[in-house]
């Protein structure tokens, strides 16, 4: 929607993706492939199909190529939105519907990718969920890539000025993580919505952005001076002087916010009424360890090695292991470092390992069931970073635990794998802790059974809700019914922590729960000392603890561990959270 406010200023209204105020001149990029295209007609129909497969291939080739280019500095979740681009781009039904309308209607490849796509996006956007519509952005990704290709266009934007607010339908993963956007003070698009990866990569990168905008762009010309507020979702064009000095004085506000957050990394983390608090980081590999320390992380929380692994043609070898680990436990400048065990299956697969086709691939063969089933692997592992323990602290965590018998194999190729360098007189730390993620419902309720024989816990509350919950985090059918603070979640996390402290062992909360600032004082109130987190939550977090007091945490955990229904729990952490500017 579109409103007059004077002469010249227009304000347009979108969706708030990503926080910050972007002041700049629009640099206009509209795709505008030709409608024309969409109503051609062929006499060759062979020869289009082969050139659908061959925009599609060409296109899967750009999106793994990018991947392995990057590995190094790609977010997981940035990774996680290119592999769902490269399921999409492989969809047979995709494929079917493309071939069915080229061979039975003569369209074009074109005009048939056109076609098949635009109708699953009109029906995505019918839908009452919000993160079915934002999944409308998705296919329209996937639909621009295979006509690029198929039109023999290239990926270019590398004249836009610095400073430039990107005005776009849409920035696919593709464009967003190829292209060199640091010109770009902000983004504004015709489509998606909050949860829509133009969104989630803009926060990534801190740009601010607003989504949504629809036919409200039309207005924009190239080169004008536009302004985005990617908090209230506003977009002015052409702005009066009035209104340019009231959002240079809102961005400064919103600078200086970050600024002070950013001022708080330094110091502990502790309650104003003297609860400390350790945060700590979750990270991927080596290039993740100066951000997180720089953060404010005092340590490492969780240590995923699966980067290593999917980043390699094969196995990576004993001594490849030991130098990516090394690295990072160098580079964590004596804070402690909590190695988790190679986590792969589920929605986590090797190229190079033949994992069997299953049903439920989350209730199947994956994390610790493979390693202990590749018993000479799992042994390369344990031996390298029992060899990385001897650089500076570090601990060993097994996933996917249900019970004692797998805790208990684990531990027994441990001791052989200690047992192997001690005679080869290789050095390592032989008093290094031993922990298990409490991920599994069979875990949690094993929790005082568990504390007897290891030396830590980490709460995985990413698998633990999906498991306890019967929710597939990765189905879109039902991720509203994915809720963390869901009471018997809530009562399945108070649990672990009784039995830690019961036993007198470590316990901390690595999934993404432990980022959420609303949930920080109340994990707290539970008992939990230790946080860990992706890095960039730990500025927030960090202000959620040192501007509450433990006695609040107290009330906060009682009040909700009280509360039967999930919205009421989420109502009033929120409410508690805006009563503190959180």
């Amino acid at each position: 929607m579109t409103q007059t406010l004077k002469e010249n200023q227009k304000m347009i209204e979108g969706i708030g993706a990503s926080h910050g105020i972007a002041i700049g001149h629009a640099y206009v990029r509209v795709k505008n492939h030709s409608k024309e295209a969409t109503v051609a007609k062929t006499d060759d129909a062979e020869g289009e199909i082969q050139k659908f497969r061959h925009a599609v291939n060409r296109s899967i080739d750009e999106v793994e190529s990018l991947i392995r280019k990057s590995r190094m500095t790609m977010t997981d979740e940035e990774r996680d939105i290119l592999e769902m681009q490269v399921e999409m781009l492989s969809d047979p039904q995709l494929h079917a519907d493309v071939v069915a309308l080229i061979n039975n209607e003569n369209s074009t490849a074109q005009a048939a990718v056109s076609t098949v796509c635009d109708q699953l996006i009109v029906l995505l956007g019918e839908l009452d969920s919000d993160y079915l519509r934002g999944r409308a952005s998705d296919v329209r990704a996937c639909s621009e890539q295979i006509i690029r290709n198929i039109r023999g266009e290239s990926l270019s934007l590398t004249d836009i000025p610095a400073g430039s607010v990107l005005v776009a339908d849409d920035i696919t993963p593709l464009e967003a993580l190829s292209l060199d956007l640091t010109n770009v003070s902000g983004i504004v698009t015709r489509f998606g919505g909050r949860t829509s990866h133009t969104a989630i990569l803009a926060r990534a990168r801190n740009i601010p952005a607003v989504v949504g905008c629809g036919d409200g762009l039309s207005i924009i010309l190239q080169g004008e001076m536009l302004i985005a507020d990617g908090s209230e979702g506003h977009v002015c064009a052409r702005p009066s002087d009035e209104t340019m000095q009231a959002f240079v004085m809102r961005r400064r506000a919103f600078d200086q916010e970050r600024k002070e957050l950013l001022s708080q990394t330094t110091g502990v983390a502790k309650t104003i009424d003297g609860r400390e608090v350790r945060l700590q980081a979750n990270i991927s590999g080596p290039q993740d360890m100066s951000d997180a320390l720089a953060l404010g992380a005092t340590g490492v929380g969780l240590f995923r090695t699966e980067l290593l692994f999917m980043s390699h043609g094969n196995f990576p070898t004993e001594d490849e292991q030991f130098g990516y680990y090394r690295k990072v436990v160098e580079e964590a400048n004596g804070h402690p470092v909590t190695i988790r065990t190679l986590d792969i299956g589920g929605d986590k697969p090797l190229p190079y390992f033949d994992l069997p086709r299953e049903e439920n691939p989350f209730l199947g063969y994956r994390a610790i069931r493979i390693s202990l089933r590749e018993p000479d692997r799992f042994l390369e592992q344990l031996r390298a970073i029992l060899r990385a323990s001897a650089y500076g602290k570090v601990r060993i965590m097994f996933p996917m635990i249900v019970g004692l018998q797998e805790l208990r194999q684990c531990k027994s190729l441990l001791h052989e794998a200690r047992h192997q360098l001690l005679s080869q007189g290789v050095a390592f730390d032989a008093q290094m802790p031993v922990g298990v993620m409490i991920e599994t419902p069979a875990a949690a309720i094993m929790a005082d059974r568990l504390a007897r024989e290891v030396e830590f816990f980490s709460i995985g509350t990413n698998d633990l809700c999906q498991y306890t919950l019967a929710v597939d985090r990765g189905n879109k059918i039902v991720t509203s019914l994915y809720e963390p603070l869901h009471p018997s979640m809530l009562r399945l996390i108070g649990n672990i922590i009784d039995q830690a402290a019961l036993h007198k062992i470590d316990v901390s909360v690595c999934g993404e729960l432990a980022g959420d600032p609303r949930a920080t004082l109340l994990l707290i109130g539970m008992g939990l000392g230790s946080f860990s987190m992706s890095a960039s939550s730990i500025p927030v977090v960090k202000r959620a603890i040192i501007q509450g007091t433990h006695m609040r945490a107290l009330q906060i955990a009682s009040d909700v561990l009280d509360m039967n229904d999930t919205d009421q729990i989420n109502e009033y952490l929120t409410e508690e959270a805006l009563n503190r500017n959180i």
